[in-house]
């Protein structure tokens, strides 16, 4: 005697835990691995132990939206189902049973986990590995590798739900209701299009978020700077040592190569001491910093030092590549700007004050002084150097465009970021 609609519902639900304890004990399990194999998101290499919850942040903070996108979706998704089946209690074409409660609880909770994975592979390995491939080769590889992904997922999902029927759960019982519902091209062609969709719009924000940064990408979603802001910042701007001589030796393909692996290890401190890279102007790079960030455990200057680490730990490889280990020189200085969005045909945020010129002449004035690294006279008496830094006066100068001189100083150190220091002042 078939089961009544009662029994049935009794005989699912307590299976439903179990189920969804499986389905867990597979997803995050995968998410852990992969995020304890990515170097990317605990890479110790310019980073002290007592700073690596910064980059973890920050990495989080990147992948969190790829699972709130992927569990706006699905909730979509369950919404959708529930206008189409209406008020029947299993799917036509497999006869198992449907439950809009339960599926928009587990059907969204697995596309978190979903968009959380794609989150971690996104910004833990495609990142790197894509890195120095075309933008159509890109897209076409991660196709591939996500509609793989795509389709193991809907089959365990497709599996799961099996497991909901009340017959016993031989392989003949899963595999029928599955096999019917691949069998169902509509059905199947429609939930793949759907899914595929979720995948192309969390590809374009990784895109988005990787070309403008995800700091930016943020901010204009937020409207922060929608209005003109004033915000206290500090401003690095860092320049190649030898630059021209450096491109007419290799070649304008090839010194443009040899940049990108620059900018690209650079990067990685600017990461890791929470520093937001404003610009790239040729072979300079603009970083900046809010103030409070900028002289917390004095992120703006051990940045710059985690950068010399970075370039002479790839000293092989440059030399290798390239026959030659770029160097650089930097200025800093803090003051007052004001932020805000731009442009009509392409919008960009942008700060303005008299902070970037004076921060641009303060590190044009390094060859001079024989300095890697000069900071103005504000930005030095504000900072809590250890005693393990040497601070230098070059005296007063007059900057261009400025009225008055400004005391500058260098500094310098002759260990390594992270041991255990001293607090000093100037």
């Amino acid at each position: 005697m078939p089961a009544t609609k009662s029994e049935r519902i009794l005989r699912i639900e307590p299976v439903q835990p179990l189920v969804l304890s499986c389905f867990y004990v597979v997803f995050l399990p995968g998410i852990g691995l992969a995020i304890k194999n990515c170097r990317y998101f605990h890479d110790k290499s310019t980073l002290p132990n007592a700073m690596l919850s910064l980059k973890t942040k920050r990495n989080v903070a990147r992948v969190i939206p790829f699972g709130v996108l992927w569990f706006i979706f699905s909730l979509l998704y369950c919404l959708l189902e529930k206008g189409i089946l209406g008020q029947l209690d299993h799917y036509p074409k497999t006869g198992v049973a449907y439950n809009f409660v339960r599926n928009t609880v587990t059907i969204p909770a697995a596309g978190l986990m979903m968009g959380m994975l794609t989150g971690v592979l996104e910004i833990g390995y495609f990142s790197r590995w894509f890195i120095k491939k075309s933008f159509t080769r890109k897209i076409v590889v991660k196709s591939l590798l996500y509609l793989i992904i795509v389709s193991a997922f809907l089959i365990t999902l497709v599996l799961i739900n099996a497991l909901t029927m009340p017959e016993e759960h031989s392989f003949k019982n899963l595999s029928s209701p599955a096999w019917a519902f691949f069998t169902d091209y509509a059905a199947v062609i429609g939930i793949m299009v759907y899914m595929a969709s979720i995948v192309v719009i969390a590809q374009f924000y990784a895109e988005i978020s990787d070309t403008i940064g995800p700091g930016t990408l943020r901010n204009f979603f937020l409207g922060k700077y929608h209005h003109p802001v004033e915000e206290e910042r500090i401003f690095m701007f860092l320049d190649m040592k030898a630059s021209t001589t450096i491109a007419e030796n290799l070649g304008h393909v090839k010194y443009f190569d040899l940049l990108k692996d620059y900018f690209f290890d650079l990067s990685v401190a600017v990461i890791d001491y929470g520093g937001t890279i404003y610009q790239y102007a040729g072979d300079e790079m603009i970083v900046c910093w809010t103030l409070n960030e900028g002289l917390k455990n004095n992120n703006s200057i051990e940045c710059f030092f985690a950068m010399k680490r970075a370039l002479e730990r790839q000293a092989e490889t440059y030399s290798s590549k390239f026959g030659i280990l770029p160097g650089f020189k930097a200025g800093l200085h803090f003051g007052l700007v004001t932020a805000g969005e731009i442009g009509s045909l392409k919008k960009e945020i942008i700060f303005t004050g008299d902070v970037l010129n004076t921060a641009a002449r303060i590190q044009g004035l390094c060859n001079q002084f024989e300095a890697e690294l000069l900071v103005s006279e504000d930005l030095a008496k504000r900072l809590q150097l250890p005693a393990t830094y040497t601070l230098k006066s070059v005296g007063q100068n007059l900057l261009k465009g400025r009225r008055k001189p400004m005391e500058l100083f260098a500094i310098s150190t002759s260990i390594l970021s992270g041991q255990s220091r001293k607090p000093s002042s100037l």
